[in-house]
């Protein structure tokens, strides 16, 4: 009895070891690939059978067709892919799912030569541990790191494989355990096991891992281990299904196409070989079976689903349509889906790009903004104050978003965009509310009939200019966190303010020589405010995104420095701050009729 017990417990370590393996391995691989996955499945998915390949592909990559497949439901739920690409993308998670059950094969490796004992898992997960922790413990580069500890993730993996085998030996021989492996030919309980299996540890590939390793007992035959694979490519869906939970129609609906998929893929395959098998009996389903046939049938099977059912990708998308059918009210997209929080890489790359919207949004709307100044129309208003309530609506998402993102375990470098985020959403949205201020005050200008003068509109355009080209030079280095672009941001915020105070002094001089009106003062003040504040924030997104480069939080010290000329970067500063200061000259006093 005692040694039924010790062999339990080193059943049971040898999986949590083995899951535990399974599960840092692919969120490692998922940091190294980053927010590139998004971009990826999002923007090149365009067809089926290219989403086809890229499903594959990003799934062989962080050995997940889980993952894959919510990231899927969240991108298809955030609006940025469409039902159609999604049923592509979820094909080729399902083949790209296969690599694992080929890795873990390793451990059936038999034979002599040197080169299959250095693939045996006794030997290769040693000396993968060993580089990994060489790359974790000794090297500074974030990405070598993640490098080490996908390495011990694959060690501790295949160890745990090697254990659940290993203590796997008491079982042969055993009548009871012989029984139950021949109880699973049965199609039905068979498949039932391993869907219960899969959906319970919520990853086909583990299910497929620890029936791999039952194969040392010697009790696991084709026709146990066949139904078992099928079952367990239904189980998979259970992850996507409970992702979709709460979800709008179109995600539900990928979740459907992704559980259809399965579904009629291995009901074609029960009616088909099991129908043949009773004319035609298929004798190797008596034959014992290894950890790499386990690969093979697991590959078969979802290659040959996909096959079929690829050119009959529209039909699963009407069983799917029909499933979750359309709903009188009105869905709302959801800028953030906290399912993407899974991937936390792909769930930064989706709050930069949010961020980025939101940049454009509070720079449309500044642009709208100032041509009133010139001819206000009602119109225009409406869609600047429409864009206000969107940068708005941004900010809320994105300021709950990325405090619950900051929990998570990021790479440097997502680290680094987070911080940024968190720092500046905040100016890119007072960016949008000056639009409005704008907009009110040439709704005054309009409602009082104040005209400026020729000379003041011209000085007024070259102070617009500069501040457009501020915000659209902001926007372009927010969007693509370039620095370079960044660094030419503060030059330029400070011509800004050279041309509002020299606006101000002529604006004086023309009001005490009677060439202009008090109203027309109240106006441009409101308006030159508006306009200084936004080349102020710009220039607080421009310096934090700097800042939190060099891992610095002291924006106020590091102006002061740059003016100073303490900086490496200030001689820089004084060229771009004379070049800006000239290309924006004002026209002469009085040359302006």
């Amino acid at each position: 009895m005692s040694t039924y017990v010790l062999n339990l417990i080193s059943l049971l370590g040898g999986l949590a070891l083995f899951l535990y393996g399974m599960d840092v391995m692919g969120k490692s691989l998922e940091r190294f690939a980053g927010g590139r996955l998004q971009t990826i499945l999002a923007r090149m998915s365009s067809s089926v059978p290219r989403g086809f390949l890229l499903g594959l592909a990003v799934t062989a990559v962080i050995q997940s067709s889980s993952a894959t497949t919510v990231m899927v439901v969240g991108f298809v739920n955030s609006g940025i892919m469409t039902l159609k690409q999604a049923v592509g993308v979820i094909m080729g998670s399902n083949v790209g799912t296969t690599v694992t059950a080929w890795i873990l094969s390793l451990a059936g490796l038999e034979g002599d030569s040197l080169l299959v004992k250095f693939f045996k898992p006794s030997t290769l997960a040693p000396l993968l541990g060993l580089i990994g922790i060489i790359l974790y413990m000794f090297t500074k580069s974030e990405r070598k790191k993640v490098v080490g500890t996908i390495l011990l993730g694959f060690m501790a993996l295949m160890t745990g494989m090697d254990i659940m085998s290993s203590s796997m030996s008491f079982l042969k021989g055993e009548v009871w355990f012989a029984d139950l492996m021949i109880s699973f030919s049965n199609p039905i309980i068979g498949i039932l096991v391993g869907a219960l299996l899969t959906a319970l540890i919520q990853s086909s590939s583990a299910s497929v891992g620890i029936l791999q390793s039952l194969c040392s007992t010697g009790a696991v035959t084709f026709g146990s281990a066949i139904p078992v694979i099928l079952g367990q490519n239904i189980g998979t869906c259970v992850t996507a299904l409970l992702g979709s939970v709460g979800a709008n129609k179109n995600a539900r609906r990928t979740a459907m196409v992704h559980l259809y998929f399965n579904v009629v893929g291995v009901l074609i395959f029960v009616f088909v070989f099991y129908g043949l098998g009773m004319v035609l009996p298929w004798n190797f389903l008596s034959l014992q079976a290894g950890a790499r046939d386990i690969a093979i049938v697991h590959t078969c099977f979802n290659v040959s689903a996909t096959v079929l059912l690829l050119p009959l990708n529209g039909l699963l998308v009407k069983l799917a349509t029909f499933s979750v059918p359309e709903d009188k009210a009105e869905e709302k997209t959801e800028l953030l889906d906290p399912r993407l929080l899974a991937t936390p890489a792909v769930a930064v790359q989706r709050s930069h790009e949010i961020a980025g919207q939101m940049a454009r949004q509070a720079s449309e709307a500044m642009t709208l903004a100032m041509g009133l100044t010139r001819t206000f129309d009602s119109k225009t208003m409406d869609r600047v104050l429409e864009l206000e309530a969107c940068t708005d609506r941004y900010q809320d998402a994105l300021g709950t978003y990325l405090v619950q993102l900051s929990a998570k375990e990021l790479s440097a470098e997502d680290n680094r965009i987070l911080n940024t985020l968190l720092y500046t959403v905040a100016d890119l949205e007072r960016v949008a509310d000056y639009a409005v201020s704008v907009g009110r005050a040439s709704l005054t200008m309009a409602e009082k009939k104040v005209a400026f003068s020729a000379q003041a509109m011209a000085e007024l355009e070259v102070l617009e200019r500069a501040v457009l080209d501020v915000l659209d030079r902001t926007v372009a280095a927010y969007e693509r966190f370039d620095l370079a672009l960044a660094s030419k941001v503060e030059p330029q915020e400070q011509v800004v303010d050279l041309l509002v105070r020299e606006v101000k002094t002529r604006h004086i001089r023309r009001l005490r020589e009677g060439l202009c009106s008090v109203e027309y003062g109240v106006v441009l003040e409101e308006l030159l405010s508006a306009y200084e504040r936004t080349a102020d924030h710009c220039s607080n997104v421009a310096v934090e995104m700097l800042q939190v480069a060099e891992g610095k939080l002291e924006a106020h010290e590091y102006l002061n420095a740059l003016k100073a000329g303490q900086l490496q970067e200030s001689a820089a500063f004084a060229e771009r701050f004379a070049r800006y200061k000239a290309q924006y000259a004002f026209p002469e006093e009085g040359s302006v009729r």
